[in-house]
């Protein structure tokens, strides 16, 4: 890690502000937060959740991944799109897990979908197991080490020319950039940090392209949306 952070000054960016792995602490924030976190999802995280999901390549009968599933908006859209296939999620907070995997069952009781409690850095499935992988704002909790182990995880479980998807929390005017900083600051467990500009670059060191780039806004808040597609 000491190595990455120097390379990083010796290339005039700014240090990791996440060091070392907080995944414990941010279990317990999303453990306690798992009951509201929907909230989160109507008022800032809906529409860059649809616009993924359109340009994910998804499609009804893939085998499909989504790490970091939250209170699991996302992962209803995917297994509603895909009620054939199977879906697959996963998240560190077993009460977050356990309420996407109550409400599926709920509103699609024949559905091949699970979710459980994993740790995104560690998935335990073979090579090559899945058609496409969803990720959504994860990556800004995980300091620079953390980033790198998980996408090379997901980049792993992905079939050869297939597709990751990846919504980050994006970085808008000075204003909300300030705050998200403060916030993040205050509690780092929660709200991560902004790292979106990074991540093309951690992407290719995966040897992934990237085939989509945009920006959604909600009010005030702003997700990139990127798609990545698996060389071989």
């Amino acid at each position: 890690m000491q190595t990455l952070l120097n390379q990083s000054a010796l290339n005039g960016s700014m240090p990791d502000r996440l060091p070392v792995t907080i995944a414990r602490r941010t279990r317990r924030v999303y453990d306690i937060v798992a009951g509201v976190y929907p909230l989160s999802t109507m008022f800032f995280h809906s529409k860059a959740h649809r616009y993924a999901l359109e340009v994910s390549g998804i499609r009804d009968g893939m085998r499909v991944l989504e790490v970091a599933t939250g209170s699991g908006e996302m992962f209803r859209r995917l297994v509603q799109r895909n009620r054939s296939g199977t879906t697959v999620g996963l998240d560190i907070s077993p009460n977050m897990a356990a309420k996407t995997q109550r409400d599926v069952c709920k509103d699609f009781p024949h559905a091949h979908a699970r979710c459980q409690a994993v740790d995104a850095r560690f998935l335990p499935f073979r090579d090559g197991c899945f058609d496409a992988v969803m990720c959504c704002y994860l990556l800004e909790l995980l300091s620079q080490d953390d980033i790198l182990r998980t996408l090379g995880e997901m980049r792993r479980v992905l079939k050869p020319k297939s597709m990751l998807t990846l919504v980050l929390i994006g970085q808008n005017t000075d204003l909300f950039n300030k705050a998200y900083k403060a916030a993040g600051t205050l509690v780092p467990a929660f709200w991560g940090r902004q790292i979106e500009q990074r991540v093309p670059d951690f992407l290719s060191r995966h040897g992934m392209n990237v085939q989509t780039d945009h920006v959604v806004r909600q009010g005030f808040y702003p997700s990139r949306i990127l798609t990545a597609r698996k060389h071989v």
